[in-house]
């Protein structure tokens, strides 16, 4: 047995090892913070969070609720909620700006827009929900070059077009 002084003492857990990440809206009435590293991130390819974006994609940094603060503009967030798939979305009155997302079958978790942080979260979004319903006109990752006199521009250049004699059997079919 242990005496009293010779007891290995527990380490209290850290809640936040680091500063906190800061997000606002685009208007910078609501802002906000969670304690860092963050629950989780992905990336969402559902046709409501399309929707409720307007992008081929929605990116979300999930926290626990008690990790997660408005710190300015809380007056200034609306509500919408979807009875049919019990879910909420905020949003700031003044800019439109999508600022949280809530299930009702995760209540212990907020989801925020990855690209309101203004830094790092401590979670890559590694997952994707609903890839099913990805988009065929959603950007892939195929290679991308410079639009010629547009700084800062690329393009996904198209398949090249075929050439006459590029297909042997072009021939073969104009005979028939």
């Amino acid at each position: 047995m242990f005496d009293e002084e010779e007891r290995p003492k527990k380490k209290p857990k850290a809640i936040s090892p680091g500063k906190p990440a800061a997000g606002k809206c685009l208007c910078g009435k609501v802002a906000f913070e969670i304690d860092v590293p963050a629950r989780w991130a992905w990336h969402d390819h559902s046709a409501a969070s399309r929707r409720a974006h307007g992008a081929a994609y929605a990116t979300y940094v999930g926290s626990w609720r008690k990790r997660f603060r408005i710190v300015k503009g809380k007056t200034a967030l609306a509500r919408y909620e979807d009875a049919k798939t019990k879910t909420t979305r905020s949003f700031c009155t003044t800019c439109g700006t999508p600022v949280m997302y809530e299930r009702a079958r995760s209540p212990h978790m907020v989801n925020i827009p990855r690209a309101l942080f203004l830094g790092r979260t401590g979670r890559e979004p590694l997952y994707h929900n609903a890839i099913e319903e990805l988009q065929e006109w959603a950007y892939g990752g195929a290679p991308l070059v410079p639009l010629k006199g547009f700084p800062g521009w690329v393009w996904q250049r198209s398949k090249k077009r075929k050439r006459a004699g590029d297909d042997p059997f072009e021939l073969a079919r104009g005979d028939i």
